[in-house]
């Protein structure tokens, strides 16, 4: 009993040594800021759209596009750990999600003046259709064993025409201002709602981890899957049920995403996102193959991953030169975490401890 404790809080927190990674880059970028432009860490107050008093800042819009992605990250997380693979269709699926929220609220008008729907009836609808999505790439890789990123591949081809042909091509508008609570600010909150949407979030999935033993059953499927067989768990069912926890991810972001500008563009929302998720696990010191894994690692490496963007778009990277940034970034994280890497870094700790013993 003790010992399955112990793995979950594991899972949760992580140990220490995981969240060295995503605390030294968070303090590099914000040494570098300092640095070179201290006006970087400013706050204000300033007025939205709706004429109501909200904080600004780059710190603000790091807490504000940061919770979408560390939404994603959860699910992105498990499904690493579960199948030792990515998802690369979330960008896609997310357009489907917003599609699906549009078309409930819209019916089958392009800009009505009221909403055809509840919001929430329209999200819970979006949920259902994004697990139904998840399941199916969760049945791809379970099922059929096709490697994780190659079985997504087909969504993230077809997802943004599905989420096109949903609503007949058109781009629908919400015109109500109510809906542009989730991505933007509640009246009389300074805060953007995102921020609180990823924190009941966090809340969830931690008391998911604490209370059940989805975190130590996942960790035992990616580390082991036929072992795991042999002690009575199912690893089809743990890589199926992963891709469904993502799917309801996804649908969460396409609610925010959608309610930032109260309509869609297909082809641009929530595009290479997804290079943004598998970043953070993986800046959260998760290793990309599976098994082991710490939520919270991987939480501050999707705020860190926002951090690195806003200080990029702060000194005028252009937008299509971003990837390019974050893909040494991956590369660097890619070598850090190989077996062969890791074992020299650690017989070389190793090193410098005894050298220290002898010396004293």
């Amino acid at each position: 009993m003790g010992n399955t404790k112990s793995n979950r809080s594991i899972a949760l927190f992580g140990s220490m040594k995981q969240l060295i990674i995503p605390v030294a880059a968070l303090a590099v970028l914000i040494l570098f800021n300092l640095i070179a432009d201290p006006s970087f860490f400013r706050i204000g107050i300033e007025q939205n759209n709706a004429g109501n008093p909200v904080l600004s800042g780059n710190l603000i819009s790091i807490l504000d596009y940061g919770s979408e992605l560390a939404i994603l990250a959860i699910g992105m997380t498990i499904v690493t750990a579960a199948t030792g693979g990515q998802d690369i269709s979330i960008g896609s699926a997310i357009a489907i999600a917003g599609a699906v929220i549009l078309r409930i609220l819209c019916g089958t008008e392009s800009a009505p003046e009221t909403m055809k729907a509840p919001i929430i009836v329209a999200f819970l609808v979006a949920c259902v259709v994004s697990m139904f999505f998840g399941a199916f790439n969760g049945m791809l890789v379970s099922v059929f064993k096709i490697q994780p990123m190659v079985a997504t591949l087909i969504l993230f081809t077809a997802g943004r025409s599905i989420a096109a042909w949903i609503n007949s091509n058109r781009l629908p508008i919400v015109n109500e201002v109510e809906f542009t609570y989730f991505g933007g600010n509640i009246p009389g909150i300074a805060l953007p709602t995102p921020f609180f949407i990823a924190v009941a979030c966090v809340i969830i999935i931690a008391l998911v981890l604490k209370f059940t033993n989805l975190g130590l059953y996942t960790q035992a499927v990616g580390i082991n899957a036929k072992s795991s067989r042999l002690n009575g768990i199912n690893p089809t069912f743990i890589k199926f049920l992963s891709f469904v926890i993502l799917g309801l991810c996804v649908a969460v972001a396409g609610l925010i995403k959608v309610s930032r500008v109260s309509s869609i563009n297909y082809s641009t929302i929530a595009k290479d996102i997804e290079m943004d998720a598998i970043l953070a696990v993986a800046l959260g010191g998760n290793a990309l193959s599976g098994g082991k894994f710490s939520m919270t690692a991987s939480i501050l490496g999707a705020y860190v991953i926002q951090f690195l963007t806003t200080t990029l778009y702060k000194f005028k990277v252009p937008s299509n030169a971003l990837p390019a940034y974050k893909a040494i970034v991956v590369i660097i994280l890619v070598v850090l975490s190989a077996p062969v890497v890791r074992e020299k870094l650690s017989s070389f700790w190793k090193k410098i401890r005894v050298s220290k013993k002898e010396a004293s």
